[in-house]
């Protein structure tokens, strides 16, 4: 009889333990769901802040922004030696033609002067020294990267044409606005130095702004977005107090009439 209590409570001790066991391993694969299940939630956060709001809204790294190629590699300096000297040479041109005060056409001309007096006197000189005379090699320019040159310039010049033909036709008074106050500044500079001057600021600019922007664009662009939104802020009250109330309407029904 004894024997039959103690039996019957071993069954009773190895069931309770069984489900036991059974609850933790529930538990156990559980969390293991879990925390299989947390990592799928990254790639959202990722994708959140690779959703990060650029300035100009641009989508690209900034070397592709510049197209990618030799010009983006000079202007972005991914090449010093090269960067450097464009630099330097503009720097140079410059000094010469706005601080020595040089004429374009009277430098150009002493310049093949000098060169062909002395390629002239060393061709002659070889026949007295018994030596062969200098290899002048010819110099041609090929077609290709002039034409395409030329075809990206018409390219963006019929597209500024059209976009004032459309501001001229007063269909947008945003780009109408924007396009007088940027031609009004541009007359500002233009009024405070030539374009020699003018034209040196922007090469300098294109060579020092771009660089340090694709360094610290990280810190630049929380700073812009708020401007931006600031501008943004302005511009819808000065919409909703003057250009709302400009009777745009009435002109053109009366012109159509």
């Amino acid at each position: 009889m004894a024997e039959q209590v103690e039996h019957s409570e071993h069954k009773e001790e190895s069931l309770m333990e069984k489900i036991a066991d059974k609850i933790h391993f529930d538990r156990s694969s559980s969390s293991d769901s879990d925390s299989e299940v947390k990592p799928a939630a990254a790639p959202e956060a990722s994708s959140v802040k690779a959703k990060i709001w650029r300035l100009f809204g641009r989508e690209k790294p900034v070397h592709h922004v510049f197209g990618g190629g030799k010009p983006a590699d000079v202007f972005l300096w991914r090449n010093k030696k090269i960067s450097a000297s464009v630099l330097g040479g503009a720097t140079a041109i410059w000094v010469l033609f706005e601080l020595l005060e040089y004429f374009l056409v009277g430098l150009v001309c002493h310049l093949l002067i000098f060169t062909l007096a002395v390629l002239f006197l060393w061709s002659n000189a070889t026949t007295f020294i018994n030596k062969k005379r200098p290899h002048i090699p010819e110099v041609q320019l090929p077609e290709e990267p002039i034409l395409e040159i030329a075809s990206a310039l018409s390219i963006e010049i019929n597209r500024a044409l059209s976009m004032l033909r459309e501001i001229a036709t007063g269909k947008d008074l945003k780009k109408f606005l924007a396009v007088v106050a940027g031609l009004w500044i541009l007359s500002v500079v233009g009024n405070c130095c030539n374009f020699l001057t003018l034209f040196y600021i922007l090469f300098v600019l294109l060579h020092t702004v771009p660089v340090l922007y694709e360094k610290y664009e990280d810190k630049v662009d929380p700073l812009a977005e708020k401007a931006m939104q600031e501008i943004k802020k302005q511009y819808a009250v000065f919409d909703a107090r003057v250009l709302s109330k400009i009777p745009i309407g009435p002109l053109k029904d009366k012109k159509n009439a």
